[in-house]
């Protein structure tokens, strides 16, 4: 079943008069429980995709179904709450909030969706225990390695049970052990139903998804399946 889907989706930014095209006639499907890994060079339009299919940033042109919605009808405001609701995001700088604990980071989502205290603490325990970072629930952030501040931010996201997951370079800023435990993660939740959507620019973390949309000057180049699936971990997660 398609859960996303774009036609001839276009964006051109204007600056001091002058166009830039960051995605030229794009059509895409996503269908409900895929791993996908979105990659190309710098400036390819990787990025301006995922901001688009994740309702941060709008089309100039195109249509954008989202479960058979068609989105460019929406106003600011509905769209900030499709991408509370249906949505969760990680990014590589983590955009954690520093003088706040793991366990109040994780409920943002949540007081952002109108779910009381009891219910958030509840939610946001259960995602500390996911992510495995239970000594930590009240360390700020300032105080975690990169690879805990990044399963921070996926226990963020997957706090209202989105989903899709929309992942920018999310190994960019770590350690290649720390990497090697976010794409275990990613390919856990993956298994467990969430749709995924990667954007990476490394060959090896494109390898962990099960598709692979090469994109270069806002077009996409070829869409084909990974062959070799680089499964990181058959574990998952602990718990």
């Amino acid at each position: 079943m398609a859960l996303i889907s774009v036609k001839n989706l276009s964006k051109i930014y204007e600056t001091d008069g002058a166009e830039t095209v960051g995605l030229k006639n794009v059509d895409l499907i996503i269908n409900e429980g895929e791993f996908v890994a979105i990659v190309g060079p710098s400036g390819s339009g990787k990025s301006t995709l995922l901001q688009v299919l994740g309702c941060l940033d709008r089309p100039t042109s195109g249509e954008y179904m989202l479960d058979g919605k068609n989105l460019q009808d929406y106003n600011d405001k509905e769209l900030a709450e499709v991408r509370n609701k249906k949505m969760g995001f990680v990014f590589q700088q983590f955009n954690l909030l520093p003088r706040q604990s793991v366990l109040e980071n994780i409920k943002l989502p949540l007081i952002y969706a109108g779910i009381n205290e009891p219910e958030r603490t509840r939610v946001a325990q259960e995602m500390v225990d996911l992510v495995e970072l239970q000594d930590r629930a009240d360390f700020f952030t300032t105080k975690l390695s990169g690879g805990q501040k990044q399963r921070v931010a996926i226990a963020r996201a997957l706090a209202n049970n989105p989903k899709i997951i929309f992942a920018d370079e999310p190994t960019g800023s770590l350690d290649s052990k720390s990497g090697e435990i976010i794409l275990n993660f990613l390919q856990a939740l993956n298994d467990k139903g969430h749709t995924i959507v990667l954007v990476t620019h490394e060959s090896y973390v494109a390898d962990s998804a099960k598709r692979i949309i090469h994109i270069r000057d806002g077009n996409i180049e070829k869409d084909e399946p990974v062959i070799n699936r680089r499964i990181i971990s058959k574990e998952g997660f602990k718990r």
